[in-house]
C-alpha cells in the first residue's frame, strides 16, 4: 500500500482516537452518570442524579445539591475501582496521543520508517487499552443500574441510565476502533517478515537424471543424492532387463557367424 493513503489512515484514526479521548476527559465532570425521577407528591418532585464523587438532587424549581462523598476510606470497593480504571484511562489516552504525534508519519519526528511505525504500533495498544479500561467502568455501572431496577427486592432508591454512561460508551468505541486499524497498518510495516511471511514448499528427492538435467554447467559443490526406496527398485529391475537383453542379442549374433551356408552347385557340362 502507498506511503500517502497509510498517512491519511493513520491521520483519520488518531482523530478518532482523540475524539473518544475527550468524550472520556467530559464524563469525568459530567453528573448524570445514573439518573432517578420522583413524582409522588407535586411539591416534592426531584431528580436525584450521581457520578463517581458526588450525589445531587434537584427540586421541581430547577435548584440543585450536590454532596460530595464524604469519607474515601468509607467508600464501597465499587467506587474505588471505578475511579481507578477512570483516572487510568486519561492517562493512558495522554500518552498515547503523544506516542501517536512522534510516530506517525505526517509529523516526521522520529527516525526511520521502521522506528516510526513501531512508535504507532505502541500508540496503537496504549489506545485500545485505555479505551477498555472506560468501557469496562460504564458497562460495569450501567449492569449495576439494571440489576438494582430489576430486582423486586431491592428496597433502595433505583436508578436508570444518564447521560454520562453513553457518551463514555461512545467515546470508548472511537478509542477502541481508531486503535484497531492503526494497529493493523502500523504492525504490519513493523513486522513485515513475521505478517507477510510465504509458506515453504515441502522438501522434493532429487533423482540422478534431474540432477543431470538441472546441475549448473562447472558447478564443483559436493551434492548428495537421495534415491527413494521405489526407485532403487525400479533401477534395479531396468538393470537386470538391459542385461539380459545384452546377452540374448550377443547370442543371437554368435549363432548368425556360426551359420555355414553350402557351395553353389556346378554344372556338370562345364
Amino acid at each position: 500500500m502507498q506511503r500517502t493513503v497509510v498517512m491519511y489512515i493513520e491521520i483519520g484514526c488518531f482523530v478518532s482516537c482523540l475524539c473518544g479521548w475527550i468524550l472520556i476527559c467530559s464524563t469525568m465532570a459530567t453528573e448524570y452518570w445514573i439518573v432517578s425521577e420522583s413524582a409522588e407528591v407535586v411539591l416534592s418532585a426531584g431528580m436525584y442524579y450521581s457520578n463517581l464523587w458526588m450525589d445531587c438532587l434537584a427540586d421541581s424549581t430547577g435548584v440543585s445539591d450536590c454532596r460530595y462523598f464524604p469519607s474515601m476510606m468509607n467508600l464501597s470497593i465499587f467506587l474505588h475501582v471505578s475511579r481507578a480504571l477512570s483516572v487510568v484511562s486519561v492517562i493512558l489516552g495522554f500518552w498515547a496521543a503523544v506516542l501517536a504525534l512522534i510516530g506517525m508519519k505526517c509529523t516526521k519526528i522520529g527516525g526511520s520508517e521502521l522506528i516510526n511505525a513501531r512508535v504507532t504500533f505502541a500508540a496503537a495498544l496504549t489506545y485500545m487499552a485505555s479505551g477498555f479500561c472506560g468501557i469496562i467502568v460504564y458497562s460495569w455501572w450501567g449492569e449495576k443500574a439494571r440489576i438494582e431496577f430489576l430486582d423486586p427486592y431491592f428496597l433502595e432508591m433505583k436508578y436508570e441510565l444518564g447521560a454520562g454512561l453513553f457518551i463514555g460508551w461512545g467515546g470508548s468505541c472511537l478509542i477502541i476502533g481508531g486503535s484497531a486499524v492503526m494497529g493493523y497498518f502500523s504492525g504490519r510495516e513493523s513486522f513485515p517478515r513475521r505478517l507477510n511471511a510465504k509458506p515453504s514448499r515441502p522438501p522434493t528427492y532429487m533423482t540422478a537424471r534431474t540432477r543431470r538435467l538441472y546441475m549448473l554447467p562447472g558447478s564443483s559443490r559436493p551434492t548428495t543424492v537421495i534415491v527413494p526406496s521405489t526407485y532403487q527398485s525400479q533401477g534395479e529391475s531396468r538393470g537386470s532387463q538391459l542385461s539380459t537383453g545384452r546377452r540374448e542379442t550377443q547370442e543371437s549374433r554368435s549363432s548368425r557367424t556360426d551359420i555355414r551356408f553350402p557351395p553353389p552347385p556346378r554344372d556338370s557340362a562345364v
